[in-house]
């Protein structure tokens, strides 16, 4: 059966995070309510996130702002490697930059990642079935956000390295029927005043 209606994606990387990654920092917890404040009026039908405690109490504090949207907790919304490249896979110039940076994967991820991003793909991604079009929330962290963009731009694999997001930005990928996926938003955060934008980022390109 052919899905006949629209799905809007919006991607969110959790909020600052404390150096041990147990939770939010004050400006991450800012950060949350301020995106809440700004979705308040979307017709979301659901929040996913994933399970690691930052991006757990993102959710709940952007949920706080919303309307009866239910919040689902999915390992799919997790942190992890969603494709380890070759080197063949990558430009010549930067493959021994990003195979170094990928030499941090853990057994784990490297053996569950991929099948978990292939399956994140399959739920997150494409129009839905009905009349209506569905809106749909994932809290999330860096490598899933970059993932789902590289996907929507039809992008090679390996192309969710260099993909970075800042937190509490607001990314929005458009999955209408017989027409190729949209990135309408990418690393918006118009809702947040200029001392909590750009964090997640290198300090130079704090801007």
């Amino acid at each position: 059966m052919t899905a006949t209606a629209t799905r809007y994606l919006y991607l969110v990387r959790h909020g600052e995070a404390t150096p041990d990654e147990s939770g939010l920092t004050e400006n991450g917890r800012r950060q949350a309510t301020l995106l809440g404040r700004r979705l308040a009026d979307t017709p979301l039908a659901a929040v996913h996130h994933g399970p690691l405690p930052r991006a757990e109490e993102t959710a709940h504090l952007i949920g706080e702002q919303l309307r009866n949207v239910p919040l689902h907790r999915s390992e799919l919304a997790g942190d992890y490697v969603p494709h380890l490249p070759e080197r063949d896979e990558l430009p010549a110039e930067s493959a021994d930059l990003f195979l170094r940076f990928l030499d941090g994967a853990g057994t784990e991820e490297r053996e569950h990642g991929p099948a978990l991003a292939r399956r994140a793909l399959e739920r997150f991604t494409g129009p839905v079935d009905g009349e209506e079009d569905r809106h749909e929330l994932v809290v999330t962290h860096n490598f899933l956000v970059a993932w789902l963009v590289r996907d929507a731009m039809y992008a090679p694999k390996w192309r969710w390295l260099g993909l970075n997001h800042a937190n509490a930005a607001l990314t929005v990928i458009r999955y209408a029927p017989d027409r190729p996926a949209a990135v309408l938003l990418s690393n918006d955060l118009r809702h947040l005043p200029a001392d909590l934008r750009w964090t997640g980022f290198p300090p130079e390109l704090h801007i």
